[in-house]
C-alpha cells in the first residue's frame, strides 16, 4: 500500500490515460498546496508518456510536470486516498466507503492544440482552488 502521512490529507486524480487532465490537476494541487497535501494521479489505461501539450501548457504558468509518468490505477492508491477525483474514467475506479469522490467533467486534452489545452488547464486550476478552499487545511 502507498505510504501515507497520517496528518496530511491525500488526493488522487484519475483519468483514463493519466497523461493530461490528472497530471495537470496533480501539478496544480502540488503547486498550490505545497507539502500540506499528499498528491497522487493514476489512469485506468495509462499512456506511454504525459501529453507534451499538457506539459507545455503547465510550463507556461511555471509548473514543471516533465518528470511525471503515467501510472496504472491501483486499489491501494484509492484506499490510501481521502479524496478521489475522477475525470472521465468511467467505472474503472473502485469505490470505498468513507472516501470523498468527485467526478470532474473536463475535455480530454489528447490531440488538442495548445489553445484548447490552456482552457482545460485553467478550468482545472479553478476546480483545484475550490477543492482546497472546501476541504483541505489552510
Amino acid at each position: 500500500m502507498p505510504d501515507r502521512a497520517p496528518d496530511k490529507p491525500s488526493v488522487l486524480f484519475v483519468c483514463v490515460h493519466n497523461a493530461g487532465r490528472s497530471q495537470m490537476a496533480a501539478g496544480w494541487l502540488t503547486h498550490l498546496a505545497g507539502d500540506r497535501v499528499e498528491v497522487r494521479s493514476a489512469g485506468s489505461a495509462p499512456a506511454e508518456q504525459v501529453n507534451p501539450v499538457a506539459v507545455e501548457a503547465m510550463a507556461e504558468v511555471g509548473i514543471d510536470i516533465t518528470a511525471a509518468r503515467p501510472k496504472v490505477l491501483s486499489v491501494d492508491a484509492v484506499e490510501a486516498s481521502d479524496v478521489v477525483i475522477t475525470m472521465g474514467c468511467g467505472d474503472a475506479c473502485p469505490i470505498f466507503p468513507g472516501k470523498r469522490y468527485e467526478d470532474w467533467q473536463l475535455d480530454d486534452p489528447a490531440g488538442q492544440d495548445i489553445d484548447a489545452v490552456r482552457l482545460i488547464r485553467d478550468d482545472i486550476r479553478s476546480r483545484v482552488e475550490k477543492l482546497l478552499g472546501e476541504s483541505l487545511p489552510g
